[in-house]
């Protein structure tokens, strides 16, 4: 699209340009003159951004569906969003995981992060699942395959169209199949001398959560000889990694009955399926159980989904991540270890590190705090973007 063929989206007289010019890359609603003229304007345009005087700021995507209107592409703003622009930020991608990890499963596009706002895309050898989470990534999904088909020659690209973030964008549900065919049984993927099973697709996101790889080390770290409770397992995270570093044994607690199916298969293809079990129900009612029958671990580790994930829900995730800390911290033998994990970016570290710490002393359990840990180096964080620092990793000695 050249410079002319571009339509213009103007800021507010009182709208400051200096968030743009340093790198933040969304634009709300309440910043943005949308007249009849901006809102009829195709959701998923490429766009020019001029301040309130008509200089030109940036190449957008634009959407007036969503309270995030504008998503920066490029500051550059007669910046052609092509096959070489796409490429370029494909390649760029490309390199920095090559580099950081020595067999092809990773997050390969981690949106914002890496120059490519509302898209994610997770590598599993030569298949890829793509997330398209933007309107306009949405609109130019053919062209983000098409650059990353020339970066790493694929079987099959999946498109996954799961998760909360495409229905705030006035975006449908359905997956599909861009090439190659449908994976017939689920991808081993090695991590941290563990297997797990990911099922592409049928599987919750894009069928395994890659970001905590560094924390699912430090668990294992922590493992060898224990006796290790995974709570809010999904396929076994931190529980196969365990058994990977010599666990005695691990429990995997998980609500979903799939989930723990691959985990076991996970189990079976390392060999130690004769020190995994598993146990489905709610989390909650599973650690009130083991309670009343005196179950001790050397290891606890709670991995939720977002309790706060939004800032309405902030107050009740806080509490239930207190909850969460007061009922497993009695679980953990004296000496012992407790991870607490959080992925809502609502609950900054500071709030979630004060709700655990709330729940442990609730339990009357003195603690220490030994290890902060976040996601992976493949899951790069926006410096102008807290909602990309998403996760943190607590671990405690009880």
């Amino acid at each position: 699209m050249s410079e002319n063929s571009k339509p213009i989206v103007r800021l507010k007289p009182k709208t400051s340009d200096l968030p743009i010019k340093r790198g933040y890359p969304w634009v709300y609603d309440n910043e943005l003159v949308l007249d009849r003229r901006t809102k009829s304007i195709d959701a998923g345009s490429i766009v020019q951004v001029q301040s309130s005087d008509r200089t030109p700021l940036a190449t957008a995507a634009f959407n007036a569906n969503s309270k995030i209107t504008l998503r920066i592409l490029d500051l550059n703003p007669t910046q052609n969003v092509d096959l070489g622009w796409m490429t370029s930020k494909m390649t760029a991608a490309f390199d920095l995981r090559e580099r950081l990890f020595d067999q092809p499963f990773y997050r390969l596009v981690h949106a914002e992060a890496d120059g490519l706002p509302g898209v994610i895309i997770d590598r599993f050898g030569d298949i890829c699942v793509v997330q398209p989470n933007a309107a306009w990534a949405d609109r130019e999904f053919e062209l983000i395959c098409e650059a990353l088909d020339a970066v790493i020659p694929l079987r099959t690209v999946i498109k996954n169209t799961s998760g909360r973030a495409r229905k705030l964008e006035g975006l449908d549900a359905e997956s599909s199949l861009f090439k190659g065919h449908w994976p017939q049984a689920p991808i081993p993927v090695p991590m941290n001398g563990a297997i797990y099973m990911a099922d592409l697709a049928n599987g919750q996101k894009t069928g395994l959560f890659f970001d905590q790889r560094p924390n699912h080390a430090f668990g294992a770290r922590l493992a060898k000889g224990a006796r290790v409770l995974d709570v809010f397992s999904h396929v076994g995270g931190f529980g196969l990694a365990a058994l990977a570093a010599g666990a005695s044994s691990a429990v995997a607690v998980d609500g979903s009955e799939a989930a723990l199916s691959l985990a076991r298969q996970g189990a079976e293809a390392m060999g130690v399926e004769d020190r995994f079990l598993t146990r489905r129900g709610d989390a909650f009612d599973v650690l009130s159980a083991l309670a009343d029958e005196g179950a001790q671990f050397d290891v606890v580790i709670c991995d939720p989904p977002a309790f706060a994930a939004s800032k309405k829900a902030l107050d009740a995730g806080l509490r239930a991540y207190e909850k969460l800390a007061r009922m497993a911290a009695p679980l953990v033998k004296e000496g012992g270890y407790l991870g607490l994990c959080s992925c809502s970016h609502a609950a900054d570290l500071d709030k979630f590190r004060a709700a655990s710490l709330r729940g442990l002393s609730r339990a009357g359990r003195a603690s220490r705090l030994i290890h902060t840990g976040f996601a992976g180096p493949d899951h790069p964080i926006h410096p102008q973007l807290a909602e990309s620092g998403y996760l943190k990793a607590l671990f405690f000695r009880l």
